[in-house]
């Protein structure tokens, strides 16, 4: 008898039940189509060829894994049946309860639902932050490594690329190990495979190991060279190596396999630019450049608004600390003075002179600078403080800056700045910052390494490894591990130079030319045949010569006696002398205290005297009491530390 077509329904029912109640029991997916090469006891890692639709990530899930959830689906929902087949009287009667009265059900279900939107709202919230930097990990590097792998490897581009490409959060650390799950077949060119990972990840020194041997085919990647962990003036050979140094070139730091990374101020960059955010090391990487500096001669300008953050550099020969802002304002513009003036004496020297012999211009200048964001904005406002009518309205402070970054490195000066986000607008514009053609990035954002060299591409993953910088230089970024020397080891290797030995750098040790007097200006004490600067403007602040006096000679001079007035032998002129400056006055520590610092104890003045490294030295002596110049004492009080109200030692 003929099959009717309600029979070949039956059948064809009975067969597709048997047929998922085996997919069920096997975890299979129920629609029969496989979309990955996951199997009964091993996980998906890639999806079929055939495949073109979205993936979900249960189709990655390992057969067991599947029966399993689904078994505990099903207890779950025949638990609940079972408790309500159990007691169905009572299930009735709650129900028509609601039916009846709803408004307590729903009054908890309001409630409820404010509980659970709050509830998730917070859950993800902290979810997101939790997950952040591994979904940046996924946009930033993963998703493009599996954009330029699939084609090699034969992958569908549709494969969820956590299930082969296995990248740490931190793979640029120097024990990371990226692992990369390849095809079987292995009908891939490994060598390009290998290119494409190096390219991708911005690797350096890395090595490859290949299983090919097996089901689980692999590769991976380890560094093969990386910077030291830690480099200390203590490791044994980093003092010869410094000592090594061309005195141009200062060490930053090694970099791989203990390689030397340097920046020539004379060949490479006659500035450097340090970005970092707050704790990225800034301070360090200054500190053993510029005592590397002041250690082979040069003078060292400290321009530092936050006034701690070089304590190392108090008392140092050949440094000069600028804390205050009108200080930082005045450095500014006679430094700006003295790169006009080595600039027109470079133009009187033969080129091949200059050349060969630089120093002649006058030792080599290094101002540091920092936190620039910062004191850029204390610069503008100081200058809209103290700015007189016809004044210009741009602060000259700032002018000289760029003065003096748009002068060549003939001239020896040179700008190491600092700055947590060296925009253009806080250097003072884009021309400004294209000066630093070495840049030093530590802890940056993928935003910082776009707009401050965006011609490195790929972009290196920024490491938390302490003292690990990326030094960028030619179109080329260096992983290295920065020289950490602390506060002691720097002050001793500044001190331990050409100004502890009585010369200030090479053109005096070459011509053997005695030091000029203290009191000199730029002129006299840093150039062999200088003109004269010329004279300030007559709106410069009355310090003028407080200030060179302290900040360009390590003493300043003695002050001449003054005139006996009862003497006539002196010869009167028909022009008489100006009135002593009351400044260069010579006074004991008590008159001072009494007449010029009365918001300073006594008390106050001989603690800081025995125990302030900055405190001004005595310019003559009284019987057993020390003088002082009124000058000197006003700077120390003015620049000295201070705290908290009532909390310093002085007051």
């Amino acid at each position: 008898m003929a099959q009717t077509k309600f029979d070949k329904q039956v059948e064809e029912t009975a067969e597709s039940l048997a047929f998922g109640i085996g997919r069920f029991l096997a975890g299979q997916p129920m629609d029969g189509e496989r979309k990955t090469d996951a199997t009964f006891w091993r996980k998906g890692t890639r999806v079929l060829p055939k495949v073109d639709a979205k993936v979900s990530r249960s189709s990655y899930r390992a057969g067991w894994q599947r029966l399993v959830f689904r078994i505990s689906w099903l207890a779950a929902a025949g638990e609940g049946a079972y408790l309500v087949g159990r007691h169905p009287d009572t299930t009735t009667q709650t129900v028509q309860d609601v039916w009846e009265n709803p408004d307590p059900a729903i009054a908890a279900a309001q409630t409820g639902g404010i509980g659970l939107a709050s509830a998730l709202t917070v859950g993800g919230a902290a979810y997101g932050l939790a997950t952040r930097k591994r979904r940046e990990l996924m946009r930033e590097w993963v998703t493009p490594l599996h954009e330029a792998l699939a084609v090699p490897l034969g992958i569908s581009e549709l494969t969820d690329p956590r299930r082969y490409l296995h990248v740490p959060r931190n793979f640029s650390d120097d024990d990371a190990e990226i692992r990369i799950d390849v095809p079987t077949h292995m009908r891939f060119n490994e060598d390009l495979v290998a290119d494409l990972i190096t390219k991708k990840l911005a690797l350096e020194k890395v090595s490859f190991t290949w299983r090919r041997a097996g089901k689980d085919t692999h590769v991976v990647i380890k560094k093969r060279q990386a910077p030291p962990k830690m480099l200390r003036l203590s490791d044994p050979g980093v003092r010869e190596i410094l000592a090594k140094m061309p005195e141009s070139a200062p060490l930053i730091g090694l970099g791989a396999g203990k390689r030397k990374v340097s920046v020539d101020l004379d060949a490479d960059s006659p500035h450097v630019l340090i970005s970092a955010g707050t704790g990225g090391g800034k301070s360090t990487i200054l500190r053993a450049i510029c005592c590397q500096f002041v250690h082979n001669g040069a003078h060292a300008f400290v321009l530092d608004f936050k006034r701690i953050s070089h304590t190392w550099a108090r008392g140092v020969p050949g440094v000069t600390y600028c804390r205050d802002i009108a200080e930082i304002h005045e450095a500014l513009i006679r430094l700006a003075q003295e790169g006009r003036r080595r600039l027109g004496l470079a133009e009187q020297l033969a080129d091949d002179v200059l050349e060969r012999e630089p120093w002649r211009v006058g030792p080599r200048l290094v101002i540091l600078l920092e936190e620039v964001n910062a004191t850029m904005a204390q610069l503008k406002r100081y200058w809209a403080k103290i700015r007189e009518s016809g004044d210009p309205k741009t602060s000259p402070a700032i002018d000289a800056l760029a003065e003096i970054l748009f002068m060549g490195r003939q001239v020896r000066l040179h700008v190491l700045l600092v700055a947590q986000s060296a925009t253009a607008r806080a250097i003072g514009g884009p021309e400004m910052r294209e000066n630093f053609s070495t840049r030093i990035l530590v802890r940056y954002t993928l935003n910082a390494w776009r707009m401050l060299v965006p011609e490195v591409s790929p972009i290196p993953m920024p490491t938390e490894h302490p003292g690990r910088v990326q030094v960028v230089t030619r179109g080329r970024a260096q992983e290295t591990q920065v020289l950490n020397l602390s506060n002691a080891e720097a002050r001793e290797w500044a001190m331990s130079g050409a100004h502890s030995k009585g010369t200030t750098g090479p053109a005096l040790q070459k011509q053997a030319v005695p030091p000029a007097p203290a009191a000199d200006l730029f002129a006299d004490v840093w150039s062999l045949s200088a003109p004269e600067i010329p004279p300030a403007p007559a709106t410069d602040p009355a310090a003028d010569r407080d200030f060179l006096a302290d900040a360009w000679s390590l003493t300043p001079p003695t002050p001449a006696p003054a005139a006996d007035p009862g003497d006539t032998t002196q010869t009167p002129t028909a022009n008489p002398a100006p009135a002593p400056d009351p400044d260069d006055a010579v006074v004991g520590l008590r008159k001072a205290q009494q007449d010029h610092l009365p918001e300073i104890t006594l008390a106050a003045l001989r603690w800081a005297r025995a125990n302030d490294p900055d405190f001004p030295s005595s310019v003559d002596k009284r019987g057993a009491e020390l003088l002082y110049r009124v000058g000197d004492l006003k700077k120390w009080a003015r620049n000295r530390p201070r705290g908290a109200a009532g909390t310093t030692d002085l007051d």
